[in-house]
């Protein structure tokens, strides 16, 4: 990380909260609002999420898994949305959640008619909707980190095993 935080300071915490006082508590509201507030089923939400971590490249949002009522998904989830156009072990809403997300961060433009015909099979108004505010909250949030070098100073420990 390039950014100074001084001894004793949580960096994500300095950096989104003391650094920028008038903005990054109410990024970081948002950031929680999309955790506290989806309707989004776990295996959908978590697809979208770890595509869009992928992409960023952000190690701490790489490690992360979202937990719903004591449930989270398996451990190798990650791999099924790495490989979500060949994998067997997404289904179609959890599959399409991996697309939008690589599509949404790395082709908005190419976004055509014909996938918004296969998201409206699956997906309702409102999830379309829900689904890209979180998507575009992950992709500018997790790309902040990454790029600020705050994911390294905040992996979990699972993370840190594994390197």
């Amino acid at each position: 990380m390039f950014l100074e935080i001084p001894d004793g300071k949580d960096p994500i915490g300095y950096v989104w909260g003391e650094l920028v006082p008038g903005i990054g508590p109410a990024a970081a509201t948002l950031a929680m609002s999309v955790y506290e507030h989806s309707t989004l089923g776990l295996r959908e939400f978590e697809a979208a999420r770890l595509r869009v971590a992928q992409i960023n490249g952000c190690l701490f949002c790489q490690d992360w898994r979202t937990e719903r009522d004591g449930t989270k998904v398996e451990e190798t989830f990650d791999q099924a949305v790495q490989d979500w156009r060949t994998t067997p072990d997404l289904d179609e809403r959890a599959r399409l959640a991996a697309e939008y997300a690589d599509r949404y961060a790395l082709d908005h433009h190419g976004i055509d008619d014909g996938f918004w015909q296969r998201m409206r099979v699956h997906y309702t108004d409102r999830e379309i909707v829900e689904l890209s505010m979180c998507l575009g909250s992950w992709l500018a949030f997790g790309r902040l980190n990454r790029v600020l070098g705050l994911d390294a100073a905040c992996v979990l420990p699972s993370h840190a095993q594994r390197s």
